[in-house]
């Protein structure tokens, strides 16, 4: 299902927000009920990404919901959602200043530790790729390729994407919602905020922000070019050793 409102942008810093630790939800809800969370998420007070905030009230985040992350039935939707999502960035035109996101989010588990998290997000986001490949779709040109690159991006639908886990168990306050749930914001969309300006003023914000938050950033957070930013999709502390066990492949 799919519900278009406001977004949570990369926030150039990537945590969460205002939300108490995350309250026990319940194992199923319905798919709006979710999408209503999620904003309200977003929403808070205190939720410290100010990118984010600014779309929410732009009505620029697209929420779509799906089964368990993991559930293998999830994959089609899920590309097919983003192939439209991307097409519909891709086609703005060049003076609209709107910065949109796209948030997956999945119907449980809701009893994740960190590490499990991140499994499943890997997991999930290998089998988009592969599926994207068997299309015959080929890797966005504007990124690298190798995961553990400075330059990488996520790309989908031959669109480049940041992409930011949250779920119950996560440690940064600013990732602990209520349902496994999987944030892409388009690389594309970041480098016009950075050609502008707009994307070092809210970067600064938002760290601040975070900070009165938590006492601190999370440690993984780097800007684009400076190290690997697969680190931070699944907002576990990675270890100094961490490789990323995504796996780019080529179509045929």
């Amino acid at each position: 299902m799919t519900n278009a409102r406001p977004s949570a942008l990369r926030c150039p810093h990537a945590s969460r927000a205002d939300v108490a630790p995350a309250a026990a939800a319940p194992e199923t809800a319905p798919s709006t009920v979710v999408a209503e969370e999620f904003l309200a998420f977003v929403d808070a007070p205190t939720f410290p990404c100010v990118g984010s905030k600014a779309a929410l009230a732009k009505g620029a985040i697209q929420t779509h919901t799906f089964g368990k992350l993991g559930d293998r039935a999830n994959d089609a939707p899920v590309l097919d959602a983003l192939g439209a999502f991307a097409s519909m960035v891709d086609g703005m035109p060049q003076a609209d200043r709107t910065v949109h996101s796209f948030v997956a989010l999945f119907d449980g588990p809701q009893d994740t530790d960190e590490q499990r998290f991140e499994a499943l997000l890997w997991s999930q986001l290998q089998r988009l790729h592969d599926l994207d490949v068997r299309r015959g779709t080929r890797w966005a040109a504007d990124v690298s390729r190798n995961p553990d690159d400075p330059h990488f991006s996520l790309s989908l639908a031959g669109h480049p994407f940041f992409v930011i886990g949250l779920h119950p168990g996560a440690s940064r306050i600013a990732r602990r919602f209520a349902w496994p749930a999987m944030v892409f914001n388009s690389h594309r969309q970041f480098e016009r905020l950075r050609e502008d300006g707009r994307y070092q003023k809210m970067q600064a914000a938002t760290r601040e922000r975070d900070t009165a938050l938590q006492g601190g950033i999370n440690p993984n957070l780097a800007d684009f070019g400076a190290a690997a930013e697969t680190r931070q999709y699944s907002g576990r502390k990675a270890e100094a050793g961490w490789t990323c066990p995504f796996r780019v492949r080529s179509p045929r």
